[in-house]
C-alpha cells in the first residue's frame, strides 16, 4: 500500500510540474515521457531528427532532457536574435551537479553565470593565459609536444590511427607542462605512478 501511495504521489507531482511548464508560455513541444523527457527522440542523425520535429512544431521548440529544459532553434533569423538582441539572457549557464562538485560550486569561467565574477575571470584569462607574451613563453613546450606527436604518427607507418585520443593527450600534456612542468600521457612521463593516477582521475571526471 505504501508503494502505491508513493507511486500516486510521484505521478501527481509529474502532472503538476507539466501543468506549471505549460503555463510558462513556452514554445511548442512534442509529447514527453515522464522522468526521461524527450531523450527517446535523440535518434541519429540528430540534425535530421531535429529537422523533422521543426517541420511539425515550427522553427523554435522545447525539449526536456531529464529535468533540464532545452530550447531548440532551427531558424537562422531567430538564432541571430537570440545572440544579438537577447544575448545577455542566453549568456548564463545552467547550474549542474558537475559544475557544483568539479567547478568549485560553479565559480570557474566555464561554469560561472554571466556577471562581474565571470567578466573578471575572462579578463584574467585574457591577460595571464592567452596574451601574446604568455603564449610566446610556452611556444617551446607546444613545439616539443607537437613534434612528439608527429614522430609517433610517423612510426605508425600507414596504419589506421585514432586521432581524437592523440589530440586529447597532446592538449593535456601541453597544459600540464605549462602549469606543473610534467607530462602525464605517452612515453617519457615525469612520474609513472602520478601520471597513472592523473589519467584515472581524468577518466573518472
Amino acid at each position: 500500500m505504501d508503494s502505491l501511495s508513493a507511486l500516486l504521489l510521484f505521478l501527481a507531482f509529474l502532472f503538476l510540474r507539466q501543468l506549471r511548464t505549460r503555463r510558462r508560455n513556452l514554445p511548442p513541444s512534442p509529447p514527453s515521457v515522464p522522468i526521461i523527457g524527450h531523450l527517446h527522440l535523440l535518434k541519429r542523425p540528430t540534425h535530421r531528427n531535429f529537422q523533422n520535429v521543426a517541420a511539425k512544431y515550427g522553427p523554435i521548440f522545447t525539449f526536456r532532457f531529464g529535468s533540464r529544459l532545452a530550447l531548440i532553434v532551427s531558424s537562422l533569423q531567430i538564432a541571430q536574435e537570440c545572440f544579438t538582441k537577447n544575448d545577455l539572457i542566453f549568456a548564463n549557464r545552467p547550474r549542474m551537479l558537475s559544475g557544483k562538485y568539479l567547478g568549485y560550486d560553479c565559480t570557474t569561467m566555464a561554469t560561472a553565470s554571466y556577471g562581474d565574477h565571470w567578466r573578471n575571470l575572462r579578463r584574467l584569462a585574457a591577460m595571464e593565459i592567452f596574451s601574446s607574451t604568455r603564449l610566446n613563453t610556452s611556444l617551446g613546450i607546444r613545439k616539443d609536444e607537437i613534434l612528439r606527436l608527429l614522430v609517433k604518427l610517423h612510426s605508425e607507418s600507414f596504419t589506421k590511427v585514432e586521432l581524437r585520443s592523440m589530440f586529447s593527450e597532446l592538449s593535456f600534456n601541453i597544459v600540464m607542462r605549462i602549469v606543473a612542468g610534467k607530462r602525464y600521457y605517452g612515453e617519457e612521463v615525469s612520474d609513472e605512478a602520478e601520471a597513472r593516477e592523473f589519467r584515472e582521475l581524468m577518466e573518472e571526471v
